[in-house]
């Protein structure tokens, strides 16, 4: 006699789960509105705010991407629960990256402002390089060590 599986044994052997049409024509419109409000809000100033709206409205839409488009609404919990972790490591090492970065801001402020006194202009190292003549008048190759620079003529 044949016995039929259960329905923990049948949601085992499924393949996929099938959204109907309607659904995801929902969230591509949810999307494409998301969009359009993503665009909106540029042209709005906002201060502050317009990274955190930006963001929130990029929340929103990875969320309806991940819902339906990556089938997380209907599998197994434990695989949102990895999506969830794995995400909040990547905010932990894009923290810990920009909290070394405002640290070295003031270093990379103070080393910008010496090549700029060094060039006579905003362009940095490579227009420092090209506006150094030598005593002759034609450019010569630039070193810097420290805070001076030295030209030496081409030979």
């Amino acid at each position: 006699m044949m016995t039929h599986p259960t329905a923990a044994e049948a949601r085992e052997q499924a393949i996929a789960h099938v959204i109907p049409v309607p659904v995801l024509l929902g969230v591509f419109f949810a999307l494409i509105l998301l969009t359009i409000a993503t665009v909106a809000a540029t042209w709005i100033d906002l201060g502050g705010w317009n990274v955190a709206v930006a963001m929130a409205i990029a929340t929103v839409k990875a969320t309806l991407v991940a819902l339906y488009f990556m089938h997380l609404r209907y599998d197994a919990p434990l695989h949102g629960l990895m999506l969830l972790i794995s995400l909040a490591f990547v905010a932990l090492f894009i923290l810990v990256t920009l909290l070394d970065t405002l640290q070295y801001q003031p270093d990379v402020e103070s080393y910008r402002d010496s090549v700029q006194t060094i060039s006579g202009t905003t362009n940095g190292l490579r227009s420092s390089r090209e506006s150094i003549r030598d005593a002759s008048g034609s450019p010569g190759n630039v070193s810097l060590t420290g805070s001076k620079a030295t030209v030496r003529p081409r030979r």
